[in-house]
């Protein structure tokens, strides 16, 4: 079966966790821009600080990416999917799936709500530059290790405790094959960030001081 096939088969067979963890990570996204609007003002006044150093260092053409800027990106992606892949080999990680994916959708929210609350429609360019490229294939890798692990620690549960036995093996190498596709992906979206994504950001932050004129 082509990995085309494979994945139209799994969303088909899995269609509503794939809603349940959509919901999740929508949530999550809507939570972490409320938050923006929960801080105190020396706290947006220091991340405004923060934000203005770094659009300041982007429009000066300092150096963001290249090889430590991957190692970066790429082991924190790598961590975050094989930590889910980890919870979902027990029936106890099934619950802090669901707390991943929603700690996923607040931190974006939550950094497109402090580019957006810092520097308005600006903020919002910006953010289509500097954070939803990468994030179109994020947010799919998340969805699909996250539904393959639940998936696989429900049918965990169904052959220990509802005397459903099966072969354990078939199921365990189809969501580890799957755990291992969405760890390239997020190798060529740690290549984007660490090379591709800063030269867009310089790119639209001279656009920005213009407007800002």
């Amino acid at each position: 079966m082509s990995w085309n096939n494979r994945m139209r088969s799994d969303l088909k067979e899995h269609l509503s966790l794939y809603v349940f963890v959509s919901v999740l990570l929508v949530m999550g996204v809507v939570f972490g821009a409320l938050m923006v609007n929960a801080l105190s003002t020396d706290q947006k006044q220091e991340l405004g600080r923060h934000l203005s150093s770094f659009v300041q260092m982007v429009d000066q053409g300092t150096d963001l990416g290249g090889k430590a800027s991957f190692k970066l990106a790429f082991f924190m992606h790598l961590k975050w999917v094989l930590l889910i892949w980890l919870l979902g080999l027990s029936i106890v990680g099934l619950p802090f799936i669901f707390l991943l994916d929603f700690l996923k959708g607040v931190l974006v929210g939550f950094s497109v709500g402090v580019l957006v609350g810092e520097m308005s429609w600006k903020g919002m360019l910006f953010a289509l530059v500097s954070v939803a490229p990468q994030n179109l294939i994020i947010i799919p890798v998340i969805m699909i290790s996250s539904v393959s692990a639940i998936a696989f620690s429900l049918y965990l549960i169904k052959n220990r405790f509802l005397q459903k036995k099966g072969a354990l093996s078939p199921p365990f190498i189809r969501f580890s094959s799957i755990t291992l596709t969405m760890i390239a992906l997020m190798f060529g979206v740690s290549l984007f960030e660490a090379y591709l994504s800063p030269v867009l950001m310089q790119w639209v932050t001279p656009m920005l001081s213009a407007l800002a004129e």
